[in-house]
């Protein structure tokens, strides 16, 4: 598809915008589909392959979550030099021909070297930044909110169809639709996407010098090491699971009934608690007792003796999962400083990918040397660590990000008006991207006497978030 040309968001007509983030979205969805897939069917489905131990096994289920953490931001970085297209259709390449690896590999090792090639596959960054480039700013939440869900939808999509798959030809056919499906990503990016002028907007992007002062921002890392703690668990959880749930006699072939009521029920759930985290201020609350769920639903597993423990005590696990997996990007959102969202998230995000590779690695290594019990056991203790850093840490302000464009620079008199609006908490204007970042409180903001200190009209708005 051509270049587009003129003004950014006059150029890209609604329909195109829509057509673009529900592409970027399926492109993401599906990428996280295949990584996914076979976390609930690997270890009972890698045992046939050469040299194929549970600690190797669990390194090549979470081997991707290295080389994902690794180049998730240099990813993001280069493709606001070469362009995002470049990336997110190398990054589709690179992520179909590791999951082809993984496919034909006889051994462990061919498996372990295919996973971390799908991880090398990194980009997500990219997708964000070009999601930014294709929306108008009042549009762009919305964007990205979609793109969330679609995320949360493969993760419960892949727990399903990853035993079905399974059941038809084992891993072989799983890594081969993952291939085919990168393969078709490719040929959406090149005809359906758009090539707009690209956007400089701290809020959806890492930039590399204000990562480096976010990795030293005391107040995130509490959430670092939750989303670091969580995904860790997560791929462990998956290490020992599907080994115990055959061991007493459940067919791995019949999986899927037992995780597709789980995740429906503990999504539903979910629901009510959200709300209150969000409309009631009550987020610091929501999260502790989610960790309680998920180091209560732990301990239990060390007992559990049938498939209706299992299918409670999974609930149980889930709805704490997916309640923190909501939390924990929101509360990232309102304690990162103005301006720094995009690069606070893409510390996040990396330790997120870091963890999933710890949980598999160290999940396999307690499995084979010390026993299942030691997997939830280990994991147990690690997640009532977190609670109580999280239970020291301050509650979140209830901060919402604002960006406004600018015509001209601010002078030191607008800056003090806008410091001095009601529910204005935090300013940083930043010449070079012709834009102010503001963090509020968004019952008591009024963007439009904001926009009047700027000087902004026409089309020349801001985006509240």
């Amino acid at each position: 598809m051509a270049p587009l040309s003129g003004k950014h968001m006059s150029a890209i007509p609604n329909s195109v915008q829509q057509r673009a983030v529900a592409s970027l979205a399926a492109l993401y969805a599906l990428r996280m589909l295949g990584l996914f897939m076979v976390l609930p069917v690997l270890m009972i489905d890698g045992l046939s392959l050469e040299d194929a131990t549970p600690q190797l096994l669990g390194l090549a289920m979470g081997v991707y979550g290295l080389t994902q953490a690794v180049l998730q931001i240099p990813a993001g970085a280069l493709s606001d030099k070469i362009g995002r297209k470049p990336v997110i259709i190398g990054g589709l390449l690179i992520f179909a021909v590791g999951s082809l690896i993984a496919a034909q590999a006889d051994s462990v090792y061919g498996l372990i070297i295919g996973r971390a090639m799908q991880g090398g596959g990194a980009i997500a960054s990219a997708i964000m930044a070009l999601v930014t480039d294709l929306t108008n700013e009042d549009s762009r939440m919305k964007a990205m909110a979609f793109i969330g869900a679609s995320i949360g939808l493969s993760f419960s999509v892949a727990l399903v169809l990853g035993p079905w798959l399974s059941s038809l030809g084992g891993l072989h056919l799983i890594f081969t639709t993952t291939g085919v499906l990168a393969v078709g990503g490719v040929v959406v990016t090149l005809l359906l996407i758009p090539n707009p002028p690209q956007v400089r907007h701290r809020d959806s992007i890492a930039v590399v010098s204000e990562v480096k002062r976010q990795l030293a921002n005391k107040n995130l890392w509490p959430l670092n090491l939750g989303v670091f703690v969580l995904h860790a668990l997560m791929v462990a959880i998956f290490v020992a699971i599907p080994l115990q749930l055959k061991a007493i006699g459940f067919s791995a072939d019949h999986h899927s009934t037992l995780y597709l009521p789980v995740m429906v029920l503990a999504f539903v759930l979910m629901v009510p608690f959200i709300i209150i985290a969000e409309k009631r201020h009550k987020m610091k609350p929501i999260v502790l007792l989610a960790s309680g769920f998920i180091i209560l639903a732990l301990l239990l597993m060390t007992q559990a003796a049938t498939v209706w423990h299992w299918g409670a005590l999974l609930l149980l696990y889930f709805l704490g999962f997916n309640l923190m997996e909501a939390s924990l990007p929101s509360w990232l959102s309102k304690a990162a400083p103005a301006g720094a969202k995009g690069s606070a998230m893409g510390i996040y995000s990396s330790m997120q990918f870091l963890g999933a590779f710890v949980g598999g690695s160290l999940g396999g290594w307690l499995l084979s040397h010390l026993g299942v019990n030691w997997v939830f056991g280990v994991f147990a203790v690690a997640m009532v660590i977190w609670a109580v850093i999280m239970f020291l840490a301050p509650a979140p302000r209830h901060l919402t990000s604002v960006r406004l464009r600018l015509e001209t620079a601010l002078s030191s008199g607008q800056q003090a008006s806008l410091l001095n609006l009601p529910g204005v908490a935090e300013l940083i204007e930043l010449p070079e991207e012709e834009a102010v970042y503001l963090k509020v409180n968004a019952s008591e903001f009024d963007q439009s006497l904001a926009l009047a200190i700027t000087a902004n009209t026409g089309d020349n708005h801001g985006s509240q978030r």
